[in-house]
């Protein structure tokens, strides 16, 4: 659908932070206006670097009416706008994002998420939708900056953190019997929890350089959207339901699992100091492994477990060098290391060790715990999906390596599964090894 006028009001705070941007459409013209205050504060907050897209029309054949992805609206404007050609908006209870195709704004302007106009006003559509951005959408307005503090929106982060703690927890388990849900739920929960801490005390300290990544720069914390204070606020929260879950877990555990608050505080710092930032967070992010052997037996065993750890800390080398391949060129100007710039035009070599690694040290893993025909079909399945991926991405594709980045997801389910097959099958072997010897018993 083609919009009969073009928007009134285009509001954005300007990469300084200093003022506000107005971008006005009055007697057939547009112009700037600085804005040192924004009235209408259902739109626009004052501290906010979002844009707000405020229409106050509604063309007068029709009461509803849709906008789709595909549909353009002619803005009919010769000014440059803003510094970058994605613009950012929001109305209501929701934010969308709007492309420009060039820095002059009045050629193809599309809506990237379906719209209603009615009674003058934008109104988000509310479909029925359990996806975590349907949640989020739906969440009343208030609240919507600390859900996107959290990635509440993105979990691939918590699965990520989580699928290490189901594959110990089922190599843990008694041969012949299913994981404990218990346990699952629980370390599900710390999952959830412990990521979003993560993701604030990360917010915390890189405030200032995401705001000069363009993949981050909309972060609330970033974008002074929420404080320092309402983020610390978050935190405590967040670490208090983390506390509450751990406890729940024997001594041991509690002990260990507290230890690793070290590794949580300090992660964001790495990518200051050195170009292996990857690899704390591989240690960060894979503590789940010891926890939760500890959980299911009450004690460590090195042998099991640690082949257990560095595979998993292979693996995050793998998947997150991938994803740091998306801010290399922004990371580069502003002085930010990574593995994705260590290991530059050799990515590919390196992932391929860490690949190899990461398999190798399953089989190891598999082989100290007695495991059966379904784990290791399912590290063959890992195996080629790792190299699928390392085959397949395109690293200097930035959607490309999010794409690949977030496939890892299923590979820890496949892996789970594994173990938990080859785990009951382990009864079934036993079973048949004891009535073997009772044969040769008999026969003797």
């Amino acid at each position: 659908m083609m919009l009969r006028k073009p928007v009134t009001h285009l509001f954005r705070q300007d990469p300084s932070l200093s003022k506000h941007l107005a971008l006005a459409f009055t007697n057939g013209s547009w112009h700037f206006n600085s804005q040192t205050k924004i009235s209408d504060n259902r739109f626009y907050k004052r501290q906010s670097k979002f844009i707000c897209l405020n229409q106050d029309f509604l063309p007068q054949s029709k009461k509803l009416c849709s906008v789709h992805q595909t549909d353009k609206v002619n803005m009919n404007c010769g000014s440059k706008i803003l510094p970058t050609d994605n613009v950012y908006w929001r109305h209501a209870h929701s934010f969308h994002s709007v492309t420009v195709s060039s820095n002059v704004l009045g050629e193809n302007v599309s809506a990237s998420n379906t719209q209603c106009l009615k009674n003058g006003s934008f109104v988000p559509r509310r479909n029925a939708s359990f996806s975590p951005q349907g949640i989020l959408e739906a969440s009343p307005p208030a609240l919507q900056p600390y859900m996107r503090l959290i990635r509440f929106d993105k979990p691939i982060g918590t699965w990520l953190l989580y699928w290490p703690c189901t594959w110990s927890i089922a190599l843990a388990s008694a041969p012949g019997t299913l994981p404990s849900l218990w346990l699952l739920a629980l370390f599900g929960a710390g999952a959830f929890f412990m990521r979003g801490a993560g993701c604030i005390i990360n917010d915390m300290w890189d405030k200032d350089i995401d705001r000069k990544v363009e993949r981050t720069k909309l972060r609330p914390m970033a974008s002074g959207e929420l404080s320092q204070f309402q983020g610390l606020v978050c935190l405590a929260g967040m670490l208090s339901v983390s506390l509450g879950i751990l406890v729940q877990l024997n001594w041991y555990s509690v002990v260990l699992g507290a230890a690793s608050m070290g590794l949580v505080i300090t992660y964001p710092l790495a990518k200051r100091i050195t170009f292996w930032p990857q690899a704390f967070l591989g240690l960060t992010f894979n503590y789940g492994a010891l926890l939760g052997w500890s959980a299911v037996t009450g004690s460590l065993d090195p042998l099991s477990v640690l082949p257990l750890y560095s595979s998993g800390f292979c693996w995050t080398m793998v998947y997150d060098t991938i994803y740091a391949h998306q801010d290399k060129y922004d990371d580069m100007l502003i002085g930010v290391k990574s593995t994705a710039l260590k290991f530059g035009d050799n990515t590919k070599v390196w992932l391929t060790g860490f690949g190899t690694a990461m398999v190798s040290l399953l089989v190891l893993t598999g082989k100290m715990c007695d495991q059966t025909w379904p784990y290791y079909t399912t590290v063959s399945l890992t195996a080629a999906h790792i190299a699928h991926q390392l085959y397949t991405v395109d690293l200097n594709n930035p959607d490309d390596c999010a794409s690949k980045f977030r496939s890892n997801t299923q590979l820890g389910f496949v892996m789970f599964m594994g173990i938990v097959l080859g785990n009951l099958l382990k009864k079934e072997e036993k079973s048949s090894d004891k009535s073997v010897e009772q044969e040769k018993t008999v026969t003797h």
